[in-house]
């Protein structure tokens, strides 16, 4: 079992980073080359301007090629919650976002020809416990009567249509999700993005951020500094770097996954009829989804821990254990790869764009950020060149997390009242 995510293992080589000095000067310098980042870039330098993005590890290195490889419609939130929370109008706004944003994805796999697997084949919440399909039932009601009228609920007498298990009661199909070959497609964005005139470091983490006068920022790194008229913060939950502001916003989560061996194509169908994306009811659930090379990915939160070599593998333990449960007939099956990640939760389980002291910024994904992170880095890239002014994540404010300060010291206990909620819910 390979401690490495099968994205990364199986994607091609970035050939675009930039091999020079570092410019003296920018139009935008934007801060991480996940796909926030480099989707902002592709679309700044196609629009003329001079884009220089900085990346503190390799690009795509993060969670933007740590994730389960999901690229589906729907908030993080139970749609009928974020309703009766925010009202019918907003809740309608931010669900169509995501509709949106996995057509972007998929119109940008196609214009730029990348070859990532990607495939329209719908979502399929699961039903944990009986006393769960009433929220899913809620969810098919409050969605059939607004913004979405193919989403399908399935009773518990006909899941097995969908999913050969015997632990499920119920699930929810959203027809326009979909999935792809995540590290495939970062390498494609990355390098499309080269192609049009970004300039890409990697290996140069941010050291300084000064704001010199109105829309002017002094950018430090080891590497020397740049000067840039607009700056893009675009960097997830990383807690290193200048950038106490937004870590103070963003909590750093732990989700794990593990991946098969490459089974038989029959056995697959078997197990995932329809092939969908899947996710389950639980607060600390799984989620799983098959590749094209025919194998498994089967992931989770596992553990409320950070991700490490040792905290993956105990992890990996936890979801094989999950994975059997679910499927018992892959008891026997290897485990190829295991890894873990960081999903840069907010308080509120929804995305934060804007502008803070004259950094644009947009962070804050909260476990659902594959598609909306591509298409928000189009929509920050559009703000910065002023050809928009629409962006759906926009906020009055952004309190920071009280009694937060960039060390998630309260994970174990969250886990712990979470893990309550799934025993009595």
């Amino acid at each position: 079992m390979k401690l490495e995510s099968f994205w990364q293992a199986t994607a091609p080589v970035f050939t675009g980073a930039a091999g020079k000095e570092l410019p003296k000067t920018a139009d935008v310098v934007v801060i991480g080359g996940g796909f926030t980042g480099i989707s902002a870039a592709l679309n700044l330098a196609r629009s003329g301007l001079n884009v220089v993005v900085l990346e503190a590890a390799g690009v795509m290195s993060q969670a933007s090629a740590r994730n389960g490889g999901h690229c589906n419609t729907g908030v993080s939130q139970n749609f009928a919650s974020l309703v009766a929370s925010l009202g019918e109008e907003q809740a309608n706004r931010y669900y169509r976002a995501f509709a949106s944003a996995v057509d972007y994805v998929q119109s940008v796999v196609a214009d730029e020809q990348i070859d990532c697997d990607f495939l329209r084949c719908g979502k399929l919440k699961l039903a944990s416990k009986p006393s769960h399909f009433a929220g899913l039932k809620a969810t098919y009601d409050a969605l059939r009567r607004t913004v979405d009228r193919d989403v399908e609920l399935i009773g518990a007498d006909e899941i097995r249509r969908e999913i050969n298990s015997d632990v499920f009661h119920g699930g929810l199909i959203q027809q326009r999700g979909g999935q792809m070959h995540m590290g495939k497609f970062g390498i494609g964005l990355a390098e499309a993005a080269a192609r049009s005139g970004a300039e890409i470091y990697e290996h140069t983490p941010v050291t300084s951020l000064t704001r010199v006068k109105d829309y002017q920022h002094r950018v430090g790194t080891e590497k020397g500094e740049i000067l840039a008229e607009k700056v893009l913060m675009a960097t997830g939950c990383s807690n290193i770097g200048p950038f106490e502001w937004f870590q103070r916003r963003i909590i750093p989560v732990g989700s794990f996954i593990v991946v098969t061996e490459p089974l038989p194509q029959q056995q697959l169908r078997e197990l995932l009829p329809e092939n969908r994306t899947c996710v389950t009811s639980m607060n600390i659930g799984n989620y799983f989804r098959t590749t094209a090379d025919n194998r498994l990915v089967f992931g989770g939160r596992a553990r409320f821990a950070i991700s490490s070599p040792t905290s993956d593998a105990r992890s990996g333990k936890v979801l094989q254990a999950a994975m059997h449960k679910i499927f018992p007939t892959l008891k026997e099956t290897r485990i190829d790869y295991c890894w873990g990640g960081l999903v840069d939760m907010t308080a509120d389980r929804l995305p934060h764009a804007g502008e803070h002291e004259g950094v644009f910024y947009s962070l804050g994904y909260s476990g659902h950020g594959t598609q909306m992170s591509v298409w928000m880095g189009r929509v920050m890239a559009d703000l910065i060149a002023e050809k928009r002014v629409e962006n759906p994540w926009q906020r009055e404010s952004w309190p920071a997390v009280p009694g937060y300060f960039g060390k998630p010291w309260f994970l174990p206990v969250a886990g712990l009242y979470y893990k309550t909620l799934d025993r009595i819910s």
